[in-house]
């Protein structure tokens, strides 16, 4: 208890290198080992060495990934998975029974929005749409069987802001759980549970990762009952993070303070670009002081993040050739990497919303800027906007 009393007074960037990664005991390596093995010698039967008897239920390597992300969002347990629905799937198990009920919101991504539509809801969840940068929309939204109340903010892919504290409130004044997914922040950038949040989610594919090399996700909680039911749950369900999967996730942390510094630095910039230009219509960056949420963001935000979408004159047809005329913005979907991406929601990330109340606007592109030099981004974007 000492050593985690001690964490919690040092700083998010010495976290991120050293939490959950104390030197091998064995030979003194400095990154934790790729535990690569499925089951565990016991000396005796039921004498398990440190806990370990099956890596579907426990793994060197995943656990000290998992003290880390508790350690980074000042949890008291996180929890590492194959991917990020891998993660939200195993919450909802978990916190829901048929007949309960769950507001989402009006902008949201779209693997998520297929999660509560395809298969959530033929378990028996009910959920509702609402606007959730309105605490009173959402508290309006309520009905007795709420059981939680998800908000993403950032939110994907319009940049949406939700006030974390104030929808923690309603949801607490009504029996419920807030669950933020703070995957386009990170911890680095935003608390949830600091805020309040009972439950905070990540796919630890896109920053925490940071280098399009690794799908993943996780969950961390402050309660130590509702950590204790969520591990039952991973472990029963068994959509675990793999020991190399777990470790290249943790190498990406270690970067995590400085990407998250020039990944927003060059936001800001691209979305100084794309005001000005006359072929864009409207710019959606929680940075700008006419994005509606500024002010929530810069409340709660230590800078604005490295995620930008904006709308083209000309419609869809003409959002599309931009996505195809970029050259150092690669096309393909995912984000939160090194590199930058381009992608149009409508036909890609955000397709299965289509038809429904979170349908993404068609002239929509959407960013993630990259820590490459911004100069040449904004050369890119100019001669792609042509």
């Amino acid at each position: 208890m000492s050593e985690q009393r001690e964490e919690r007074h040092q700083h998010f960037e010495t976290l991120a290198i050293h939490a959950g990664q104390e030197p091998d005991q064995a030979t003194g390596a400095v990154v934790p080992p790729i535990y690569q093995v499925s089951t565990y010698k016991q000396d005796g039967v039921g004498g398990l060495r440190g806990g370990y008897e099956y890596s579907r239920s426990a793994n060197p390597t995943r656990t000290a990934l998992e003290e880390n992300l508790a350690a980074l969002d000042g949890g008291r347990r996180g929890l590492a998975f194959a991917s990020g629905l891998a993660a939200e799937d195993c919450l909802l198990r978990t916190l829901l029974a048929p007949g309960d009920h769950v507001v989402i919101p009006n902008d949201a991504y779209g693997g998520t929005f297929r999660l509560f539509a395809k298969v959530v809801e033929r378990w028996g969840v009910e959920w509702s749409v609402a606007d959730t940068s309105d605490p009173q929309a959402v508290r309006a939204a309520l009905r007795p069987r709420t059981k939680v109340i998800w908000v993403e903010t950032p939110s994907n892919p319009m940049l949406g802001i939700s006030d974390i504290a104030a929808l923690a409130g309603v949801a607490h004044d009504a029996g419920a759980r807030l669950v933020v997914d703070n995957t386009f922040a990170s911890p680095y950038l935003q608390q949830p549970l600091a805020l309040g949040a009972d439950v905070v989610v990540y796919s630890t594919t896109k920053y925490m990762g940071g280098h399009s090399d690794v799908v993943g996700g996780a969950l961390v909680v402050n309660d130590d009952a509702l950590g204790e039911e969520l591990a039952y749950h991973q472990n029963a369900m068994g959509a675990i993070a793999g020991p190399f999967d777990a470790w290249l996730v943790m190498r990406g942390i270690k970067t995590l303070a400085v990407r998250m510094d020039r990944h927003s630095a060059n936001a800001a910039r691209v979305a100084e670009l794309l005001v000005s230009h006359k072929k864009v219509t409207r710019v959606y960056y929680p940075g700008l002081a006419e994005h509606p949420g500024h002010e929530v963001a810069a409340k709660q935000m230590r800078a604005f993040g490295g995620m930008v979408s904006f709308q083209v004159a000309g419609g869809e047809e003409a959002a599309v050739e931009v996505c195809n005329r970029a050259r150092l913005f690669t096309l393909g979907e995912s984000l939160g990497g090194v590199e930058s991406l381009i992608e149009h929601p409508g036909r890609m990330t955000h397709a299965s919303t289509a038809g429904s109340a979170l349908e993404v606007p068609a002239d929509l592109v959407r960013l993630s800027v990259g820590i490459e030099s911004a100069d040449d981004l904004l050369a890119d974007l100019t001669q792609a906007l042509g």
